[in-house]
């Protein structure tokens, strides 16, 4: 008998994840920074990657940084740019970041809130003007924050467990 989209391919392969992107429980998004959340969807300890919807409530620079894989987004509501780009990503839009290009995200004081889906590849590697190394953000201090969120609204550590792959 062929196999069904109902059954794994093999018996090792993890479980899909099927889960209401936009969440009614606000607890689920975890603070990233003032205005700044991220909602996760899939961390992928295997590859080192995510997958998280981002949505920022406020209007600024939020990081400059560059990652060492592809990185894909599509902006679900709102919009954003990069300082170095003269493109403005808008709903509807999907976004390509090559590995290795230094970008600085921004929205803009017109947008109430954006909400944008990325797929990342690989960690963030937040750098200054200059270029120089000043922090990182992988799986694994994702899935450390969010563990230490989900505790602290009463959700519980072991939340995330659904989430990890």
């Amino acid at each position: 008998m062929p196999n069904t989209c109902s059954t794994p391919v093999h018996p090792l392969s993890p479980p899909e994840i099927v889960t209401a992107a936009l969440p009614e429980d606000e607890r689920i998004w975890v603070p990233q920074a003032p205005g700044v959340w991220f909602r996760p969807l899939m961390l992928n300890t295997v590859q080192g990657g995510w997958c998280n919807l981002l949505r920022v409530r406020k209007a600024g620079v939020l990081s400059r940084h560059r990652h060492p894989g592809p990185v894909h987004g599509y902006v679900i509501k709102g919009s954003w740019r990069y300082l170095e780009h003269d493109w403005v990503a808008m709903a509807g839009d999907y976004v390509f970041e090559p590995p290795g290009e230094t970008h600085t995200l921004v929205v803009d004081g017109a947008v109430e809130e954006m909400v944008t889906f990325f797929n990342i590849s690989g960690c963030m590697y937040y750098v200054d003007e200059a270029g120089a190394h000043t922090g990182f953000e992988d799986v694994f201090t994702k899935i450390d924050m969010c563990a230490a969120h989900y505790e602290k609204v009463g959700l519980g550590a072991d939340y995330l467990k659904q989430f990890i792959r």
